[in-house]
C-alpha cells in the first residue's frame, strides 16, 4: 500500500469535498492518504518546497509551480459570481497609493487585483481572517477578502471597492479559477494520478449525495460559525467544476495564464 500526504484548506468548500476521503467513507483502493490541513496560502509557500505529495494551491500559485506540480481534474475552486472582493471603509476614497492588506502573494486573488490594478503596489500580506479587522480599524486602507469574508463584510461597516470575479468574467466570459489540488510530478504521486483524480471525484461525490454528513467536521475548521455563512460558501464555491473541469475549467485557466503572462507577472 501507497501513503500519500494529501494537504487542503481549512475552509468549508475543501472539508466539505474532502471529509469522506478523510473519514474512510470511499474506496481509496491500495492507496493510504495522510491528511494536513492550513491555510491556503500556506500551503502555497509548503508547495514551494514541495511538502505534500497532493495539495490545495491557489491557481497562481500552480501557474508559478507548474514544473514541480500537475493539476488534478477533481477537487478545484472554479466558478461564477464566487470571486475576491476589494473593500474599504471609504470605497468612494480608493487609490492606488492606498494601504492593501492581500491574503498572500501566491493567492489567486492578489493575481486577479494586479491584472485589475497593476499600479496598487501598497501591499501588505496577512492572514485572510485578519483583513476585515484590519480594515475596520483603520490599520489597512482596504483589504482582499476572500473565502467567508464575503459574506461578513458589510458586519465591519466596509463596503466593495470592485468585485473581482465580476470583473473577470466580463472580461473573459469564463468561470473564475480560484484554486485547485495538485499532485506531484514526481515518484509516487504522479504515477498514481488517474487514481488519485478518481479517488478525489468520489468523495466530492459523496459530499454533493450527502450534504450532510459533513456538517461537524466542516463547522471544526470553519472561520466563520455561522450555519448560514456556512452553508452560503460551500453552494458558492463547490460546484460542477468541482467534480471535474470540463472546457469550460481548462479554459478559464489557460486565459489566467495567458493574461499573467500578457502582463508580465508571470
Amino acid at each position: 500500500m501507497t501513503t500519500l500526504d494529501i494537504a487542503f484548506s481549512t475552509c468549508p468548500n475543501d472539508t466539505f469535498i474532502f471529509h469522506a476521503l478523510f473519514h474512510g467513507l470511499v474506496d481509496t483502493k491500495n492507496l493510504r492518504f495522510k491528511p494536513h490541513l492550513d491555510d491556503v496560502e500556506a500551503l502555497n509557500k509548503k508547495a514551494v518546497s514541495e511538502s505534500f505529495h497532493i495539495t490545495k494551491l491557489s491557481f497562481y500559485a500552480l501557474l508559478k509551480l507548474k514544473e514541480s506540480y500537475d493539476i488534478l481534474d477533481s477537487g478545484s475552486a472554479l466558478g461564477y459570481g464566487c470571486g475576491p472582493l476589494l473593500i474599504s471603509k471609504e470605497p468612494d476614497r480608493f487609490t492606488p497609493e492606498a494601504k492593501i492588506a492581500i491574503p498572500g502573494e501566491l493567492t489567486t486573488a492578489f493575481l486577479l487585483l494586479r491584472l485589475w490594478k497593476p499600479n496598487a503596489t501598497n501591499i501588505e500580506v496577512t492572514r485572510f481572517d485578519n483583513i476585515l479587522e484590519g480594515v475596520q480599524s483603520g490599520k489597512y486602507d482596504a483589504g482582499l477578502i476572500i473565502h467567508e469574508g464575503r459574506f461578513v463584510y458589510q458586519e465591519y461597516n466596509c463596503a466593495k471597492i470592485i468585485d473581482l470575479g465580476e470583473w473577470w468574467e466580463q472580461e473573459t466570459s469564463l468561470p473564475i479559477p480560484l484554486g485547485c489540488i495538485a499532485v506531484q510530478k514526481t515518484p509516487p504521486a504522479f504515477e498514481k494520478k488517474k487514481e488519485i483524480e478518481a479517488i478525489i471525484k468520489s468523495s466530492v461525490q459523496y459530499a454533493f449525495d450527502n450534504p450532510r454528513a459533513s456538517q461537524e467536521f466542516v463547522r471544526k475548521h470553519a472561520q466563520e460559525l455561522d450555519d448560514n455563512v456556512i452553508n452560503r460558501h460551500i453552494d458558492l464555491y463547490v460546484n460542477d467544476f468541482t467534480l471535474s473541469l470540463g472546457d469550460q475549467g481548462i479554459k478559464a485557466v489557460q486565459t489566467l495564464e495567458e493574461m499573467a503572462r500578457w502582463k508580465k507577472i508571470l
